[in-house]
């Protein structure tokens, strides 16, 4: 992979294409989006309907497609009794997806890989297929030798003939296979957000790493969405999580982390009536258009991704402030409103607070960017009628 700067190898996707084309006769079926995920994140698993319930609503009102039902669905995991065709007693899943239905949300559901070793899993496919489930997220393998290279083709394929699209996590890094099979939307393989939990390795450093390093292999599940964001002098590791980085970055992480299948990490309670919630109801999983307008590697990124008429951009820095000047001669022709999220003054003593502006821009314009350490920068562009 050659590029005259780091963003062109970003924006490159050979890896995909020198794999076989697609070999699903209609793939129409498989339709990325953004999920909301169950009470994992942001206090534990809480495997009770209500709390199910909670989540779906949440990807109701953002306007996301789906709602990822994690870990203890079927109850133990991981162990001789656990069944991936049943439902954890205090759980009624028909009325679970009955309520998603009404909601507009379809559910995907999570499996430890050795669960999926112990049983028929085409049967287990047909059973969700039956339940009208989206797809499902296999987790655990931790290994890419070529026995587990072998099980995960031969999952994605059984899945495909079932219409359900996959995320795999605790994965290997990706080779370009969904190009083949475009059911398989995403995977982990990175050192994502959930680490923010028992780690202080989430550097702003690392999260302006990921997309010149493991970015380039393919989609990469990192979970995004963190809201209780904290500078570095008042992060901490622990439950609920924090983020280390500000409101702006976390934005910015939807637009330049690319996943399909992008799953929205934290609780409805710190989504609703904060700075940034109607950016994520406006952004994206795919994307028509990808330009990576600056970025060293380590340091800092800018990359704008365009959805029909409307184009996003997201700014990420490193722990060292950091102005960029940024042109706006992507955009065709024509006047265009900006809603832009960005650091100020005050982010820095609170992370959580992000400058809401509205502006009138064309191509001709640039801009400037400002980002305080672990900071960012985020907007939608809609043209003017």
């Amino acid at each position: 992979m050659v590029g005259e700067t780091p963003g062109n190898l970003v924006e490159s996707e050979i890896i995909q294409n020198l794999n076989e084309p697609c070999e699903i006769k209609d793939p129409s079926w498989i339709k990325p989006g953004i999920s909301a995920w169950d009470h994992w994140w942001s206090g534990e698993v809480k495997m009770e309907q209500p709390v199910i319930y909670e989540y779906i609503d949440l990807a109701s009102k953002m306007g996301w497609p789906y709602m990822l039902i994690d870990w203890q669905w079927y109850g133990m995991y991981n162990k001789e009794g656990a069944d991936i065709k049943t439902t954890a007693p205090q759980l009624n899943m028909h009325e679970i997806l009955e309520y998603a239905k009404s909601k507009n949300v379809k559910c995907w559901l999570w499996m430890y890989n050795t669960d999926v070793f112990r049983f028929d899993f085409e049967e287990a496919c047909a059973l969700y297929e039956k339940w009208g489930i989206a797809g499902i997220k296999i987790d655990f393998m931790d290994s890419d030798d070529q026995e587990m290279v072998n099980w995960y083709h031969k999952v994605v394929k059984t899945a495909a003939k079932y219409h359900l699209m996959v995320d795999f996590h605790g994965a290997y890094k990706p080779t370009g296979w969904r190009r083949t099979y475009p059911n398989l939307v995403t995977r982990e393989g990175v050192l994502g957000n959930e680490y923010n939990k028992w780690s202080l390795r989430v550097t702003p450093e690392h999260m302006c790493t990921l997309p010149f390093t493991r970015m380039l292999a393919g989609p990469m599940d990192f979970t995004p969405g963190g809201f209780l964001n904290r500078n570095p002098d008042k992060f901490m590791n622990g439950t609920p999580a924090n983020v280390l980085g500000t409101r702006s970055n976390t934005l910015a992480q939807f637009v330049v982390y690319d996943s399909p299948y992008l799953v929205a990490c934290d609780h409805p309670g710190n989504y609703y009536g904060q700075t940034g919630e109607e950016f994520l109801k406006k952004v994206k999983s795919m994307w028509d258009d990808t330009k990576v307008l600056n970025g060293e590697i380590g340091k800092y990124i800018t990359v704008v991704r365009r959805d029909g008429k409307r184009w996003f951009i997201g700014a990420m820095n490193n722990s060292h402030e950091r102005e960029l000047e940024v042109s706006l001669d992507f955009l065709p022709e024509g006047k265009y409103s900006m809603i832009s999220f960005s650091d100020s003054e005050k982010t820095k003593e609170n992370a959580e607070i992000a400058e809401k502006k509205k502006s009138t821009v064309d191509g001709s314009n640039t801009i400037k960017i400002k980002m305080i350490p672990g900071g960012g920068f985020a907007a939608w562009l809609d043209l003017v009628q």
